[in-house]
């Protein structure tokens, strides 16, 4: 493709569209996993969050083919982003004066790179599909989203500084892509049938989302019991 063609610009931007519509649930894992942080530390930890995120999803890209045909793999990532979901509302124990700050931001870093790669899955089809081979598109594309991306963390973060109970939405966002991502593994698919999933796909959604607030409650409750006996 001919970089001065109309075409590749118009795939450039459809990219970078398709990027930022499909990263808002990243924005918010990026708000969540940062807000504990020192103020100082936040921007960094959303850059650094960004910068990862978009880096794996470059490389997730040229083996997603083979990825997502890979059978319970779906399952296993629609787990693994409820375990986050959870953690991500569970209060800090003690850990302000235990753990350095670094230890912290890397933390955050960490739970960011674990969550992009999970939610992931689907985002990158899209991409790939746009650019059809095109690295330079793909790169470009993913490169030119990240200030985006921090853009829409800092403003979801400053809602959660305001709105703590925002947390809580966000963690259920997160479990209802977990449900919706759970179903549509090809082995589920395989043993219930397509139009069996397809049906109840906004109830298992709605059940990963129930899931993770009451485990989170629960758990949240716990948590602060121990510290207050502590």
């Amino acid at each position: 493709m001919d970089y001065f063609e109309p075409l590749f610009w118009l795939a450039l931007l459809k990219i970078i569209w398709i990027n930022v519509l499909l990263s808002g649930d990243n924005a918010v894992v990026i708000a969540m996993a940062c807000r504990s942080l020192p103020d100082k530390m936040r921007r960094t930890g959303m850059i650094l969050g960004a910068g990862v995120a978009v880096g794996m999803r470059i490389v997730f890209t040229a083996i997603i083919a083979v990825l997502l045909g890979l059978p319970w793999l779906r399952v296993v990532g629609a787990l693994a982003l409820m375990y986050i979901a959870v953690d991500l509302v569970l209060p800090e124990e003690g850990e302000e004066g235990g753990v350095a700050a670094h230890d912290n931001l890397w933390r955050a870093v960490g739970t960011i790179a674990v969550a992009d790669l999970v939610m992931s899955l689907d985002n990158v089809v899209a991409i790939a599909a746009v650019a059809d081979g095109n690295w330079t598109l793909i790169i470009i594309g993913l490169v030119i989203s990240i200030p985006m991306i921090i853009a829409g963390a800092a403003l979801i973060m400053g809602l959660l500084a305001r709105f703590p109970f925002l947390v809580w939405a966000g963690a259920a966002l997160l479990g209802w892509v977990a449900g919706e991502m759970f179903v549509s593994d090809v082995k589920v698919l395989e043993y219930f049938g397509e139009a069996a999933v397809h049906h109840y796909e906004y109830a298992a959604a709605a059940l990963g989302a129930g899931l993770v607030l009451a485990i989170g409650w629960v758990l949240a409750r716990r948590r602060t019991a121990h510290s207050a006996h502590g």
